[in-house]
């Protein structure tokens, strides 16, 4: 399984000429060889697969969970101050990988534009296995 942390960072905009860095996501997924999103390993990994949105000085910093419904994938915000599910356009279809663009419908009802500014491998926190050695 190949999960990975992305950062997305908002792209030239209008209102945005040159983007906005301190604007964007942080999400935790499963790519597959091709940088797409692995609904596979999604299914079985869900739990670690998160979403945090940031903007600089504004009560608009959320968490929530990288969701996938039929063909469609969504970022889940479980509490109402944070705003309603986001869907990202064709989200499934995008390649994840450095420099590439994605369109997310944002909660306010304005779809803006992202590029994809960091990629790394994730790994699921060591405390899982230390605990479980612990335990035995």
């Amino acid at each position: 399984m190949a999960l990975y942390q992305i950062i997305l960072r908002l792209a030239r905009n209008p209102g945005f000429p040159e983007g906005d860095d301190s604007q964007g996501y942080m999400l935790v997924a499963p790519l597959d060889a091709q940088d797409r999103l692995d609904p596979v390993e999604w299914r079985l990994h869900r739990e670690v697969c998160k979403v945090v949105r940031f903007k600089s000085g504004e009560d608009r910093d959320a968490d929530g969970r990288l969701t996938h419904n039929g063909s469609s994938w969504f970022f889940h915000y479980d509490e109402p101050r944070e705003g309603a599910d986001e869907p990202v356009y064709r989200l499934g279809e995008h390649r994840l990988a450095i420099g590439e663009y994605l369109t997310i419908h944002e909660s306010d009802g304005q779809s803006l534009t992202y590029k994809v500014a960091r990629r790394a491998p994730f790994d699921i926190p060591r405390m899982v296995g230390e605990v479980a050695r612990g335990a035995a």
